[in-house]
């Protein structure tokens, strides 16, 4: 028979389809993390969501991302509404992540070891859809917050339940809420003592009309949300639901939703209050100090979720090049080009390390001071580093497929555009490097913790200690603040490197010969004769 006018040539030297893959089961870094900070009790149900991200999670978000959510701020008959229509495929995500604990695993499920497992689901979750986990990390880090006001048990109780209801009805009506959150407005943003929303006292006591703006209202779909306003004793903290208590809408009116960089699963979007009803959490004035455990597990998950797409990023590179010939053998044969897998992989491998280390510190931070105080530093100098170092990672990891990686089949430029995300998200790189100057002058148990946990590791590598004695005497001065980036870097590393050589991981000497030795590049791929590469690249894919 002869061949089809339309046959032009073979196609050849493509690699095959990446899924399906079962994330947990390729990532021996994670695995060992999980073990090593309490959470292998929860093996079992890491490895089935692993599975599922793998496969069923990765075509769902496909779907999301293509069908982007709509404002619908009236219905047909002119009534207004004020709703987000998704697609179902985003439902379908939200409902997965929720039932398997991504959100609300340690509330509901709160025995030693949760937190490490709800970490370990994030990392996963974000790898395959991480539009969703914005709403999937406020309702998680709402919980604590919403538990200190006894007025809002019912709404603490179903943001832990493992119950997604995407429905626009009363909490009543639902087994399961979600919780979003409205902070920063147009003349603020992380300045949100500048905040201009009025709330005004009602005669029910606890109960404030709320009149103003939000800038940023994240995840506008949710049943409520935490948001700050000026109350008459100051920022207060508050919960504003999207239905009043009597089942009647509520005051907030979804003006337009945000043109984003990435993220195009989920809805960010700019609101006005119209004198909303809103409960108060906390004692008027307090409102800062009210979400700062929210905060800090939101700031968890930023690293978390940083970690995540650096490993999908080189997970898809390192199948590449498994696959892929050029110049008479395979891209993973290539010296050069094992150099830059190697050095991707040395950075996963840590920030997978640092994340889940922290993690295991919020899990024990109720019965041990020492390791709140390490949680409390830990998260801001992680929340920067990591966050900061994703974007040219992902970047990296993008050139790894050439002309195919700058194409949306490859999922390197979703990955692309989602990696500044985090940096910026709750609160950018300068208010982190600020924070950790801040609790290391007023907090001084952070300081204990941190020179405990750095120290703990001395010994044990030689360019540690030589980076760490090098640099203990302007680590432990004062610090102006124009220097606080170098400061917290620099902290970040040695943190990275105790945090290895602590654990007992294989790559701690190449991670710290490539990180706190001289002689380094500014790029990736910029290893030093003698780092082993082969260790490094062997851990990438099982």
């Amino acid at each position: 028979m002869p061949a089809s006018p339309f046959d032009t040539h073979e196609v050849a030297n493509q690699p095959p389809p990446f899924a399906p893959r079962d994330l947990w089961t390729d990532d021996t870094g994670l695995r060992e993390a999980v073990e090593r900070e309490g959470g292998s009790a929860f093996a079992p149900r890491l490895a089935a969501y692993g599975a599922l991200a793998g496969v069923e999670l990765p075509r769902l978000a496909d779907e999301a991302h293509r069908d982007r959510p709509r404002l619908r701020t009236h219905d047909r008959f002119g009534h207004r509404i004020d709703r987000v229509e998704f697609n179902a495929a985003y439902h379908e995500v939200m409902g997965i992540a929720i039932a398997n604990g991504v959100a609300g695993l340690p509330w509901h499920e709160p025995r030693p070891g949760a937190h490490v497992a709800r970490a370990a689901l994030s990392y996963l979750h974000y790898q395959a859809e991480p539009g969703s986990s914005c709403p999937l990390t406020m309702t998680h880090a709402a919980v604590p917050v919403l538990r200190h006001e006894p007025a809002l048990r019912e709404w603490a109780g179903k943001a832990a339940m493992p119950h997604y209801d995407g429905r626009d009805v009363p909490m009543a009506d639902k087994r399961g809420v979600t919780i979003g959150m409205g902070m920063t407005e147009k003349q603020g943003g992380s300045d949100v003592r500048g905040n201009t929303t009025r709330a005004t006292p009602l005669a029910g006591g606890g109960e404030y009309a709320l009149a103003g703006h939000k800038w940023f209202f994240s995840a506008p779909m949710s049943d409520g949300f935490l948001v700050l306003a000026q109350a008459p004793g100051g920022l207060t903290c508050f919960l504003l639901p999207r239905w009043r208590p009597d089942g009647t809408k509520n005051a907030l009116r979804l003006m337009r939703l945000k043109d984003k960089l990435g993220d195009w699963s989920n809805a960010s979007s700019e609101v006005e209050f119209e004198n909303a009803w809103a409960r108060r959490i906390g004692d008027e004035g307090r409102g800062i100090a009210t979400i700062l455990e929210m905060v800090m597990l939101t700031r968890l998950d930023c690293m978390l979720g940083s970690a995540g797409l650096m490993r999908m990023a080189l997970a898809r590179a390192m199948h590449h090049a498994r696959h892929r010939m050029a110049f008479g053998r395979l891209l993973v044969e290539q010296p050069l080009m094992r150099n830059v897998l190697a050095d991707l992989a040395l950075e996963s491998e840590a920030a997978t390390a640092f994340a889940l280390r922290v993690a295991g510190a919020v899990d024990r931070a109720a019965k041990d001071p020492r390791e709140a105080a390490f949680a409390r530093i830990a998260t801001a100098i992680g929340k920067y580093w990591i966050c900061k170092r994703a974007p040219a990672f992902a970047n990296e990891a993008q050139e790894c497929l050439g002309g195919n990686g700058y194409v949306e089949e490859s999922i390197l430029p979703r990955l692309y555009r989602q990696a500044p995300l985090n940096s910026i998200w709750e609160g950018s790189g300068n208010v982190q490097c600020l924070d950790v100057l801040r609790a290391l002058s007023r907090e001084p148990e952070t300081r204990e913790a941190l020179w405990a946990g750095l120290h703990a590791a001395s010994g044990t590598e030689v360019t540690f200690d030589a980076a760490l004695e090098s640099g203990e005497a302007a680590l432990s001065a004062p610090t102006d603040e124009a220097a606080a980036r170098g400061f917290v870097e620099r902290l970040a590393l040695l943190l990275q490197g105790a945090i290895l050589l602590r654990a007992g991981h294989p790559l701690a000497r190449d991670w710290c010969a490539s990180r706190l030795a001289n002689g380094r590049g500014a790029t990736y791929g910029t290893l030093a004769p003698g780092i082993g590469l082969d260790a490094a690249i062997d851990r990438i894919l099982d």
